[in-house]
């Protein structure tokens, strides 16, 4: 089969694309800034790829094409389509479908991919910790032997790779809210019929298709529904939003983790997020020690074990695999440290990237960030956040007034401004001097070099490239 993938650029579109080739399908694809890695990295797979959505493109004549969520029936300011390879297809009336759909019917539930029998999805939902808990789960059952598939919307620094079809059973996929199509408004994981469905956390994101949180729990119920009365769903119990996703109706074995009252039965967790031992119904079972801080990679490693132990992987075996667990690129990920000769401080500059963007996980990442420093005895280091609003939700502007809320455990925040329809000065002003903004990356650049000194931890946050501003930081702070 020759498929066309349109936005193929995509972390989720192009793991398709990869599993897709992997199966021994011709792919070809299109997106706007085709660029490395992910072009690099198609085009090493065979994988021919076109600049932009024209509908010259007709002249791939594939057997189907397969539409990622970018693209729409938006209209330029001339008139013209935004997409008008789109547009052609929909006049030919040539075959389309969405690419969770396609990966649905060729790859998860395709009969040759597991000739043992069903293949046993585990899909990973929740408003933060997707991508992470998605690896450490992959990884617990390639240590158990299991040979799992995988999709991860990152790449899983243990694997190197965002996705494979793998060679056992097992299925692990990143299991988004966000909508499948333009003409399939649905959420893309209700088309994975998992039978481990774990449900990591819950809260209002994606502010550009929910109009509210209750809209995202009926997305949410729509995946429990499609897991069997044989499947398990794995709940935070600590999650409000969760549970009244639950109270609408489940008809599967629940295994919860977390702590909270409610909690008697399921996985909990003692001691310090980096050593820490782990209890099921209030018996210990295995103890986690591992390089990963905060208390939100603790509650990833307890859901992933929930979920592997639903396929028969042991908690203390889980717990040995976490122990070589490497977490995903662009996760606290250090890009680089300038040394600095100084008589304070501790003579370096460390530069961090992080996929952060949303107001919770920019504080989540603040704050585990902020733990660590002072468990290792470096509490008078300062944290410098620089962040850009660029999700879709962010630029509305819905979440602003959460934004210096999250940055408090931060000694300075910067925010790249470009592309907001909302002053960010005005949103920040509460955190008076401890905040500046600038409209260019330039300018954000020379703010922080600035004020940086011996010592210091820059942070920078965002969901894209950020201008390669953790390139530029360095070259700006050599001595």
């Amino acid at each position: 089969m020759h498929i066309h993938i349109l936005g193929i650029c995509g972390t989720f579109m192009g793991g398709l694309a990869a599993l897709a080739r992997e199966s021994g399908h011709k792919v070809t694809g299109c997106d706007t800034g085709v660029y490395p890695p992910m072009s690099d990295q198609l085009r090493a797979l065979g994988i021919e790829l076109v600049e932009g959505y024209g509908a010259d493109q007709m002249a791939f004549a594939p057997d189907v094409f397969v539409i990622g969520n970018v693209v729409s029936r938006a209209r330029l300011p001339d008139g013209m389509p935004k997409y008008p390879l789109m547009e052609a297809i929909l006049d030919s009336g040539l075959p389309y479908t969405s690419g969770p759909q396609w990966l649905s019917g060729h790859v998860l539930h395709h009969p040759t991919h597991h000739p043992t029998g069903p293949r046993h999805v585990l899909a990973v939902a929740g408003t933060h910790g997707k991508t992470t808990t998605t690896a450490m789960l992959t990884w617990i059952l390639e240590c158990a032997g299991m040979k799992p598939g995988f999709l991860v919307g990152g790449v899983p620094l243990n694997f190197g790779v965002s996705a494979r079809l793998g060679e056992g059973n097992t299925f692990v996929i990143e299991a988004d809210e966000y909508d499948t199509a333009f003409f399939d408004k649905r959420s893309k994981f209700v088309h994975y019929r998992p039978r481990t469905a774990l449900l990591n956390n819950l809260e209002f994101d994606h502010a550009d298709i929910f109009d509210d949180l209750a809209a995202i729990e009926r997305q949410f119920h729509h995946l429990v529904r499609t897991v069997p009365s044989r499947g398990r769903v794995v709940i935070n119990a600590t999650e409000d939003s969760l549970q009244r996703v639950l109270e609408k109706g489940c008809w599967s074995e629940q295994t919860l983790f977390g702590t909270h009252s409610r909690n008697q039965t399921g996985f909990t967790a003692h001691g310090e997020p980096h050593d820490f031992q782990v209890l099921k119904a209030g018996e210990p079972v295995a103890r986690v020690q591992w390089t990963l801080s905060g208390v939100h990679n603790q509650l990833n490693a307890l859901a992933a074990m929930a979920a592997a132990e639903h396929v028969g992987v042991s908690p203390a075996a889980a717990a040995e695999a976490l122990a070589s667990f490497q977490n995903v690129k662009r996760r606290m990920e250090v890009r680089g440290v300038v040394r600095k000769n100084s008589d304070d401080g501790n003579g370096e500059i460390t530069v961090y990237d992080d996929f952060a963007h949303h107001p919770t996980a920019i504080q989540t990442t603040v704050d585990g960030l902020r733990r660590q420093l002072n468990s290792s005895g470096r509490q008078d280091d300062r944290i410098l956040a620089i962040f850009e609003p660029r999700s879709n939700t962010m630029k509305l502007g819905t979440m602003t007034a959460q934004l210096p809320d999250s940055l408090a455990q931060a000694d300075l925040a910067f925010c790249h401004s470009g592309g907001l329809d909302w002053d960010a000065r005005a949103a920040l002003a509460p955190m008076g001097a401890r905040a500046q903004v600038a409209s260019t990356i330039d300018e954000l650049v020379a703010q922080v070099s600035a004020v940086a000194r011996a010592g210091d931890h820059l942070l920078c946050m965002s969901n894209g490239g950020f201008g390669g501003i953790h390139a530029r930081l360095l070259q700006a702070l050599k001595p």
